[in-house]
């Protein structure tokens, strides 16, 4: 179920190059000899220092690339090879790098003003990187748009029509940006405060990436006004898949995983109850994979679900202390966790809250 393509691994090593893989320690040399598919998360190393991870899906280390602090989630984009760490809210720096060149990586600090919320994505023809940011004093979402051609300067900003936002995507087009507004006021004076659940605004919203205006803005019925959108994916046809964290009474069994299309009304999956208190009313993570039309979703309360993406069903779940990121295999996902685990191996390291598969489309 876990098992990644050799395709991936292939592609990764003809991408490097000799001078990538002569610089590997041997261990790292070892492990991507072995590998099948290649991933990237944030780790905590057993110092107490930060970096990003290239890993097997085996949960082998390839490399590692130091970060100024800690990560969040994690872009990368098939086009450029170019992968970015965000850090965690309310933290100011982005990192760039290339898995495939041992160059030096391009940080970038977040503008006057505003704070980085731990996401965002590339577009589709790799030109542009759009990140998820707080205007604090404004109490506004906003994305910030970094051009890739030149040393990812800021070039300008689009609202997101909601607060809080964290994780966005863009279509595969490459015409709409997709942005989950949890719904949240924060301020980076009273650092991670969730400051208004008492009259939280959760959303979903549609942009035109061209210029930035509102398509379509999806309100959470004023009974789930808690729960609190925070992670989007797309499947192969367009549909948009989004997971929640709840501010509600942990008691309550909220709804926590979704979906929508562009002029179709948000849809709640109806998880059975089970599955919701496993999941601690905290969906950390969701990731589609496309070829098996199948949603995984992880919990850092400690569990993990699959469900069908036609059918919306839940085809498996797991119990995972302390389940941290998810990211599409060959079949199935691969899942990591904040105790050192990444599917059969565990590591000194701990994994942060976010995985993605690398894989370059012109290698």
């Amino acid at each position: 179920m876990w098992r990644s393509a050799a395709i991936d691994r292939r592609s990764f090593v003809k991408a490097a190059g000799l001078s990538f893989i002569a610089a590997l320690q041997p261990r790292g040399l070892q492990a991507l000899e072995r590998a099948d598919a290649v991933y990237a998360s944030g780790i905590r190393a057993a110092d107490g220092s930060f970096a990003v991870a290239t890993v097997t899906e085996r949960g082998e280390i390839v490399d590692q690339v130091a970060l100024p602090a800690r990560a969040h989630g994690m872009a990368f984009s098939p086009t450029t090879g170019k992968t970015v760490a965000f850090a965690r809210r309310p933290g100011t720096y982005a990192m760039i790098f290339d898995p495939w060149n041992r160059g030096e990586p391009v940080v970038i600090t977040s503008a006057e003003g505003r704070h980085f919320y731990g996401h965002g994505t590339f577009s589709p023809d790799g030109r542009l990187l759009y990140a998820s940011e707080n205007d604090f004093d404004g109490n506004r979402g906003m994305i910030g748009l970094y051009d890739v051609t030149n040393r990812f300067a800021r070039i300008g900003e689009f609202q997101t029509y909601g607060v809080g936002p964290h994780d966005m995507t863009v279509s595969d087009d490459g015409r709409w940006l997709v942005i989950a507004n949890g719904g949240i006021e924060t301020h980076p004076d009273f650092g991670r405060t969730k400051l208004n659940l008492s009259n939280m605004q959760p959303s979903l919203t549609l942009i035109d990436a061209s210029n930035g205006t509102l398509v379509e803005k999806h309100v959470l019925p004023r009974q789930w006004s808690q729960v609190s959108t925070r992670h989007v994916d797309i499947d192969a046809d367009g549909r948009v898949w989004f997971a929640c964290q709840y501010e509600g009474h942990r008691h309550d069994l909220p709804p926590l995983v979704g979906h929508f299309a562009k002029g179709e009304e948000v849809t709640f999956i109806d998880l059975p109850e089970k599955t919701t208190r496993q999941l601690g009313n905290y969906v950390g993570a969701i990731a589609v994979n496309r070829k098996d039309a199948l949603v995984g979703v992880t919990s850092p309360k400690g569990a993990s679900a699959i469900i069908d993406a036609n059918s919306g069903k839940v085809l498996a779940e797991d119990i995972i202390p302390d389940a941290a990121g998810i990211a599409p295999a060959q079949h199935g996902f691969a899942v990591s966790s904040y105790d050192g685990a990444f599917l059969a191996t565990r590591s000194s390291v701990a994994w942060d809250q976010h995985i993605v598969r690398i894989a370059r489309e012109r290698a």
